[in-house]
């Protein structure tokens, strides 16, 4: 049985990966979909939490397959996916990569700024971007707001992360949606130029942000199983 690793996004929890995670269950993948620390809980959790709490918890999650698995495949929906190149760029036991909306081009500094400027005067917080979704009635299971600390620890990775994209090999699925209002698709164009890996990419017409939860998720779902399966059936 095949393994394979799904990370969720900031402020979210494994609930947006259900869909994905139960068609690769279907499809005979043994899947680990961990809760990252600081996430599932209340917002106040998340306030102390840093890249490298999350780093740490799905390098653990990997080592949990790497028990079971020789090779295994790993995603996630966009810091998920930051989380999951980062595993890819970093462990050669992965024989796959696929990211959905992944969090990648480093923000401007001019943002970061503004976002210490919140912390001076004493605020943890800032609103979190409305439930991106176009299908009415679709909630996402996520903290309204953002704590601020952590998403600039996130951004501070990110940094490191572009200077490794040439040490993910495997072969790369990038799902982007069009119409993304909360991570720029221009992300999705630096991971995909700056991989050495082959790289597939599928843009989403009628989705959102959280595209695994959006109308298109049935192709999403389809499109990373087909792509996992063969992921395996390529040569190391």
């Amino acid at each position: 049985m095949p393994g394979a690793l799904l990370v969720h996004g900031y402020t979210s929890t494994p609930k947006s990966l259900d869909g994905l995670a139960v068609a690769l269950v279907d499809a005979g993948f043994y899947v680990e979909v961990p809760v990252l620390p600081g996430h599932g809980t209340t917002v106040d959790d998340l306030v102390t939490r840093r890249w490298d709490d999350w780093r740490a918890e799905v390098e653990h999650a990997c080592d949990k397959l790497a028990a079971r698995h020789d090779r295994f495949v790993v995603g996630g929906l966009s810091m998920g996916a930051t989380l999951a190149i980062w595993l890819a760029a970093t462990r050669a036991d992965v024989a796959g990569l696929a990211c959905v909306n992944p969090i990648v081009d480093p923000p401007a500094e001019s943002f970061r700024e503004l976002l210490r400027a919140f912390l001076a005067t004493g605020a943890h917080h800032i609103p979190g971007p409305a439930n991106d979704v176009s299908e009415p009635g679709t909630r996402e299971a996520a903290y309204p707001e953002w704590p601020i600390a952590p998403l600039l620890s996130l951004f501070a990775a990110q940094d490191d992360l572009v200077g490794r994209l040439g040490a993910v090999t495997c072969p790369v699925l990038i799902v982007t949606s069009r119409h993304d209002h909360v991570v720029p698709p221009v992300s999705s164009d630096v991971l995909a130029a700056g991989v050495a890996g082959p790289v597939e990419r599928l843009m989403l017409e009628r989705s959102f942000h959280l595209a695994t939860l959006d109308v298109e998720r049935d192709l999403v779902e389809a499109r990373v199983v087909d792509f996992a399966r063969r992921a395996f059936r390529r040569p190391r």
